[in-house]
């Protein structure tokens, strides 16, 4: 049996607990956990190149690099999340005097966003520890991935999310065959309710930012970063600028964990930037972030990009410090630039939800303010597919034409 983990270890206090002692936050003052992976354990079996040579075209392929045991569910959408694409747009390199860019394109998972990625790992753990019933608060993707992944495997699963998610994502939740409850109230009251049920019925909670294994799941983006460019950098190479939107903080939290994994084995030359980017009207880990300090205050978040709504992000604090110990940063953009992102990536071919083109916003905002130079490699995570929300794809562009079915109506509209 391959090495899991050793520990966890309050990311707070530094308290550190066996695998057997806690399950999801520190008892002692309700701080994200990190999970220690057995790295020396790890050194004595594998080595990078047999991961490289790897045929698995998923998150699966750094199976050894993962705190849970193989899930099964082979030839089902769980052994497909993750090894999502990296394109490189020439002419949106172009247009923006860039050397380098990339797009992950995280819109290519089984059900359309990052979040396949820790549910994958979240029912993988599930599975080992036995659980009978997955839960988890969501605005939609966390859910949706949750589901898909559940049911990919007959885990039973139930989803609080937000009565005024969008529309498209419940319908997924409920296509998946999870239990849906509509909570009238936002992704805080949802998540809130979560916790509580968990608590009351014994279920195994998901939610982002409250168990560990969820950046656990994130982190492979990380690896892929790493195997796909990272390696390949000159020694001497200018960092990587990875520019990626934050709710919960729970994604950047995870990529940072993943980096440090990687470093931690001695396979990473470099550690990349880290930027973190989120909505003015969600902020509230940016506002500590510029305040210079880890404290997060809660802010009554209001953003069309719902997947990065929060009030309280729950993984705020390891959220700040992966732009802090990591040289990267934080912006934050207008809701109305967020339309415009996802109409200038979808002129060339990528349909990005709000969240990613936060992300995309933010790279311009860093490279109009110097924070990053044409010189230095960059990344750009799109984190979902922009078919998610709709209503937001549709505000993003003008409308199409009516016309008369007549080579007159057409000449008449082309003429214009």
């Amino acid at each position: 049996m391959k090495p899991t983990f050793s520990h966890y270890q309050c990311s707070l206090c530094h308290t550190t607990y066996t695998p057997e002692e806690v399950t999801y936050t520190c008892p002692r003052d309700g701080g994200n956990l990190d999970v220690v992976l057995d790295y020396e354990g790890i050194l004595r079996y594998v080595e990078p190149q047999s991961i490289f040579s790897s045929p698995e075209p998923s998150l699966w392929r750094y199976l050894p690099l993962l705190p849970v045991l193989e899930p099964g569910g082979f030839g089902t959408p769980l052994h497909m999340a993750g090894w999502t694409p990296l394109y490189q747009p020439p002419a949106l390199k172009e247009r923006l005097g860039l050397n380098q860019l990339w797009i992950k394109d995280e819109g290519r998972n089984p059900t359309a966003s990052f979040k396949d990625r820790a549910s994958a790992v979240l029912v993988a753990r599930a599975r080992q520890i036995g659980a009978e019933v997955v839960v988890t608060a969501s605005t939609g993707n966390a859910g949706a991935a949750l589901a898909g992944m559940s049911g990919a495997v007959g885990q039973k699963a139930i989803i609080f999310a937000p009565a005024k998610a969008p529309p498209a994502k419940i319908a997924q939740l409920l296509i998946f065959g999870a239990q849906v409850i509509l909570v009238d109230g936002n992704y805080d009251s949802a998540f809130d309710l979560t916790i509580e049920a968990a608590n009351e019925f014994g279920w195994y909670c998901r939610n982002t930012g409250y168990n560990p294994f969820t950046a656990e799941g994130k982190k492979t983006a990380a690896f892929e970063i790493w195997e796909s460019i990272l390696r390949f950098q000159p020694k001497n190479a200018r960092p990587l600028c990875i520019f990626v939107s934050v709710g919960d903080g729970n994604i950047i939290s995870g990529i940072h964990k993943g980096f440090k994994d990687l470093a931690a084995l001695g396979w990473l030359e470099q550690m990349p930037r880290l930027f973190g980017v989120q909505s003015e009207l969600s902020a509230a880990v940016a506002n500590a972030y510029f305040a210079g300090t880890e404290e997060i205050i809660p802010v009554a978040a209001t953003t069309i990009a719902d997947s990065i709504s929060s009030d309280l992000p729950r993984d705020g604090v390891r959220a700040v410090r992966a732009a802090t110990q990591t040289k990267g940063a934080y912006l934050t953009v207008p809701d109305g630039e967020i339309y415009g992102g996802i109409a200038q990536l979808g002129k060339v071919g990528i349909f990005t939800e709000p969240a990613g083109s936060t992300a995309y916003i933010g790279m311009l905002k860093a490279l109009q303010s110097g924070l990053v130079t044409p010189d230095d490699p960059v990344l750009v995570i799109s984190t979902g597919s922009g078919l998610k929300d709709i209503r937001a794809a549709t505000a993003a562009v003008n409308p199409a034409p009516i016309i008369e079915p007549t080579m007159k109506a057409l000449k008449a509209h082309l003429q214009m």
